[in-house]
């Protein structure tokens, strides 16, 4: 097989039959299958059947009950069952005619790129299927800045926005991609410095069903940019900010509100906020990695047992400092160096090993770069 062609669905039934009808005609004579990864809620699944039971073109269904990380999730799972040499990407809505899949197969075939874009910015390209202004602004704004922010790797990619291309499965390292935006070609080229081809593209208006586009898309791509730019770091210091604060709080009232002792203090200000800091990194920071990452209980206990660990020590250095230099009145402020001295331990044992994603491991149920 040369080539798998992968369509993430949503609530398309209206369009698979004219979508497999015209790629079947596009790519006849070519050693080619559709893979359909399918997120629907509606009778798509069953329509995509009764399409590959008419067509002499190989047809595949995979159906994802509970989607993890939306159409970035579901081209992973493309890519991971493809049997082809080279993996297709293209929407399932008609907006990228399947009549350019034999310009951008040909480039892929013929040439030595590791990936084919595209691109609806080359002259014979189009973006007259985008619904409206902003849409029109927020491609071209998003464009002309992840190029600014990345311009060694997409140094070949006129349009690195666009979501219909080809990229050659053995030159791709799934564990490096991280699909939790929409924009799985972004992504991609990142992640890893990749030889780019690119041809041009036009972008349709949609066919039957409603745009999937919404202030939500938006939000996920800017959250995109931000961590292939600078990774969790930000987000992991306001946790651990205010964490820290909340600390250095609890321990000064119970300090001095409280006639505690100050190393029990300092050892209930930690636990505390060892819990919350484990909470909040849960539902705001790492939640779309929980569905790949090991079991809750296995995450809490690793991350609860580094902390310990990493409040014990600190609580000795501070023990030392406060004993041996005599120095109680400034307990408070050592702590408060103390924990910026652990801040980036921490942050590389959660990233490295509490939520790094797992492949063919018992993972939890899924919740609702450089330059």
């Amino acid at each position: 097989m040369d080539v798998t062609i992968i369509v993430p669905t949503f609530n398309e039934s209206l369009n698979v039959e004219e979508l497999v009808i015209r790629t079947e005609k596009a790519v006849a004579g070519r050693s080619v299958e559709i893979v359909f990864v399918d997120d629907s809620t509606d009778d798509t699944p069953q329509v995509i059947e009764q399409v590959a039971a008419r067509h002499s073109i190989p047809v595949r269904l995979i159906h994802r009950d509970a989607p993890v990380d939306g159409l970035g999730g579901a081209v992973m799972e493309g890519f991971r069952s493809a049997l082809g040499t080279w993996a297709v990407v293209m929407d399932g809505d008609l907006q990228h005619p399947p009549e350019m899949l034999p310009g951008l197969i040909d480039k892929a075939l013929g040439g030595d790129a590791e990936v084919v874009s595209g691109s609806r910015m080359l002259e014979g390209g189009s973006k007259e299927g985008l619904s409206d202004g902003f849409r029109v602004f927020l491609t071209n704004f998003s464009t002309r800045l992840t190029k600014m922010l990345f311009p060694r790797k997409l140094a070949g990619a006129s349009d690195p926005m666009s979501g219909f291309f080809a990229v050659r499965l053995d030159a791709l390292d799934l564990s490096l991609l991280k699909p939790r935006g929409f924009k799985i070609l972004l992504e991609i080229l990142c992640r890893k410095q990749m030889k780019v081809a690119e041809v041009p593209a036009i972008l349709a208006p949609r066919g039957g069903g409603e745009s999937k586009a919404d202030a939500k898309q938006v939000w996920r791509l800017t959250v995109q940019i931000v961590e292939l730019r600078i990774g969790r770091l930000p987000g992991f210091a306001l946790i651990g900010g205010i964490g820290g604060v909340a600390n250095i709080a609890i321990m000064a009232f119970l300090q001095h509100k409280v006639g505690m002792y100050w190393l029990w203090a300092a050892v209930i200000a930690g636990a505390v906020t060892i819990v919350g800091n484990f909470i909040a990194q849960e539902w705001t920071l790492y939640h779309d990695l929980r569905a790949g990452a090991k079991k809750v209980w296995w995450r809490f206990s690793h991350s609860g047992g580094f902390n310990a660990i990493e409040t014990a020590v600190r609580t000795f250095v501070l023990w030392a400092i406060v004993h041996f230099l005599n120095a109680a009145d400034w307990a408070v402020l050592w702590q408060a160096i103390l924990l910026v001295v652990g801040f980036l331990l921490r942050y590389t044992y959660h990233e490295r090993v509490v939520y790094r994603q797992m492949t063919g491991e018992t993972i939890d149920e899924p919740s609702s770069a450089d330059a």
